[in-house]
């Protein structure tokens, strides 16, 4: 058994446990192989995920965004399983891929276009805020 030793496990680093929980949980979803993706970066602040979900229709794909992640499932119904099939190679199970997003990433759109559903993440820029302090005097 080998253990895994985390930067975040330094003894100088308090109060990141919450960026280690992050990290694992991209591992562990950098582990997954399907459905395959891409991940384009279509503008500075914009980014568009691609899923090969060929065979899903919109009513079996899910996209939630919940503590910064975005999961993405499909789950297949029971069609087909009376078919004898000469050859498989299209994958007829479900799915659950997810994707950690940073502080400020939005989720905007999900499409489904020719067997790929597409997912535009994009980071507003934030407001610009100023913060008056006001100045007392001692005494």
């Amino acid at each position: 058994m080998t253990t895994r030793t985390l930067v975040f496990d330094s003894p100088f680093l308090l109060g990141f446990e919450h960026t280690r929980a992050l990290i694992e949980r991209a591992a562990k979803a950098a582990a997954e192989t399907y459905p395959p993706y891409n991940v384009e970066q279509v503008a500075e602040d914009r980014v568009r995920i691609s899923l090969a979900v060929a065979g899903f229709s919109p009513d079996q794909l899910h996209v939630t965004v919940e503590d910064r992640q975005l999961v993405v499932a499909g789950k297949r119904d029971g069609e087909g399983k009376d078919s004898a099939y000469l050859h498989r190679g299209i994958a007829a199970r479900g799915f659950l891929r997810a994707f950690v997003l940073a502080d400020g990433m939005e989720v905007e759109s999900a499409v489904l276009e020719h067997g790929l559903l597409h997912i535009d993440v994009v980071r507003p820029e934030p407001e610009r805020q100023i913060k008056q302090i006001p100045i007392r005097t001692a005494g």
